[in-house]
């Protein structure tokens, strides 16, 4: 048992030197017809880390020659399959502009945007990767309307979509909490224009009525009976399109409260 141990060690060891003194021949030769083969050979044996700096170098030295497509192709796929998604959208985007007739691009063209989906953030941190991956998602949609990935793309679009939704609602719901109750309208306004697909439009609507009477009663006299008045549009909007909410008896409330301070104000109006 101990002398097979022994021997099968041997073999693993034989077998590393040999694959590191064939790994360390391509990089060093001249032969780049050599240097392409291994390098193909590692990726298909999905041996990125050893493949991409075999590939970097072909990439240079083998512009302008029948072999650069390929290599383009697979140096963009090196670094997408180690991670580097960013650098990978831009070399498949690159591909896309160097050769538009390949049997590659439309899937290349399709990599670009699926990478930038892939950078898109949290919906809490900065949405800039965001926008970016649905545009280019949308550009490959407008380019290519007869491909069989145009669902994919359409249903990456959507996730993208109710992310940035997701972070507008909460910007809007932090202008609530913190008492800027006209910020807070606003962009709960522009969230119902902006994403009509929202999910949970019943509490937009709802914040929207809470944001306005609160606006209303914190306001300079001037302007508190038009708001008052602006509330209860908004709370008849409401009622008309959830009337069986569970909104609807705190709203009741605010409802009341604010005929009563109508009534009051036009009170004081008619006294002087």
């Amino acid at each position: 048992m101990f002398m097979m141990r022994n021997i099968l060690f041997y073999i693993i060891l034989c077998f590393c030197f040999l694959s590191c003194g064939e790994y360390q021949k391509a990089l060093k030769t001249d032969d780049f017809n050599y240097k392409y083969e291994k390098a193909v050979a590692y990726y298909e044996k999905q041996d990125f880390n050893r493949a991409l700096p075999l590939f970097s170098e072909l990439n240079t030295i083998m512009l302008g020659t029948s072999k650069m497509e390929e290599i383009g192709y697979y140096y963009a796929y090196c670094h997408y399959s180690i991670g580097e998604n960013l650098i990978a959208a831009s070399l498949f985007k690159r591909y896309v502009m160097n050769y538009p007739n390949s049997k590659h691009t439309e899937e290349c063209s399709y990599m670009s945007a699926y990478c930038y989906y892939l950078e898109s953030s949290d919906y809490s941190l900065d949405p800039g990767n965001t926008y970016r991956a649905i545009n280019e998602l949308q550009g490959f949609i407008n380019q290519f309307s007869n491909s069989k990935r145009i669902a994919d793309c359409n249903q990456l679009i959507d996730e993208l979509r109710s992310r940035l939704s997701k972070k507008a609602f909460e910007n809007a719901k932090q202008y609530y909490m913190t008492e800027n109750y006209k910020s807070a309208i606003i962009s709960f306004d522009n969230l119902l224009i902006d994403f009509p697909s929202f999910k949970d439009r019943e509490q937009v609507y709802y914040l929207i009525v809470k944001s306005s009477y609160l606006l209303a009663v914190n306001s300079v006299s001037a302007k508190v009976e038009e708001r008052l008045k602006e509330t209860l549009d908004v709370y008849e909007q409401f009622k008309d399109n959830y009337s069986t909410s569970s909104y609807l008896s705190e709203l009741e409330d605010t409802y009341e409260n604010t005929k009563k301070m109508l009534e009051e104000l036009n009170k004081n109006k008619n006294e002087i």
